[in-house]
């Protein structure tokens, strides 16, 4: 890894910022469907049994998964839900902005970043059965981010609607659910 690191710090120091295409090439990251690369980095060997998790899970999961997760640009993390809560670790580049609509409908905004004199924070929660996706603060840039869920992250427990799904739920946040769907 102190490789890596010395490749980018050189990169930086060029003036050229190729930082995201570094991460995206060192650590394998392919497409995700939400948007954005990821890589998952860790896969706990323990399960949980179908019996012991909650309603709506289907079949054994592993305790825990984490993965990185990088944005570029215009690039946005597609709204979608899981069925289990998701926290989101800040890593490298500008701040990234999750967007949470709750069942409730309530709209709730987490600043991933370094500056927390500006609200930003290192960490943040995205709760169980939220609806929410994500953005660069800035678009000129690049977010690293890791996620890390409990149980772990299968894509049985992964939705993305469409569109016109969200609308009917959520009205009130047409232009946020236009602007962060694909269809």
């Amino acid at each position: 890894m102190g490789d890596k690191i010395e490749e980018i710090s050189k990169v930086m120091k060029q003036g050229k910022d190729r930082r995201a295409e570094i991460w995206r090439e060192q650590l394998n990251m392919q497409r995700h469907p939400e948007g954005g690369s990821f890589a998952r980095t860790y896969l706990c060997d323990l399960k949980m049994p179908e019996e012991v998790l909650p309603a709506g899970f289907s079949g054994e999961r592993p305790f825990a998964s984490a993965t990185y997760f990088l944005l570029e640009g215009k690039e946005f993390s597609a709204i979608h839900r899981l069925k289990q809560d998701e926290l989101w670790h800040f890593y490298d580049g500008t701040s990234i902005l999750i967007h949470i609509i709750h069942m409730d409908g309530r709209y709730e905004e987490i600043r991933l970043g370094r500056n927390i004199e500006m609200g930003e924070r290192p960490m943040g929660l995205v709760p169980a059965h939220s609806f929410f996706g994500a953005e660069l603060a800035d678009t000129s840039s690049f977010a690293l981010v890791g996620c890390t869920l409990s149980p772990a992250f299968d894509f049985d427990d992964f939705w993305m609607p469409a569109r016109t799904e969200l609308l009917k739920m959520f009205p009130q946040h047409e232009e946020l659910i236009g602007r962060l769907t694909r269809h």
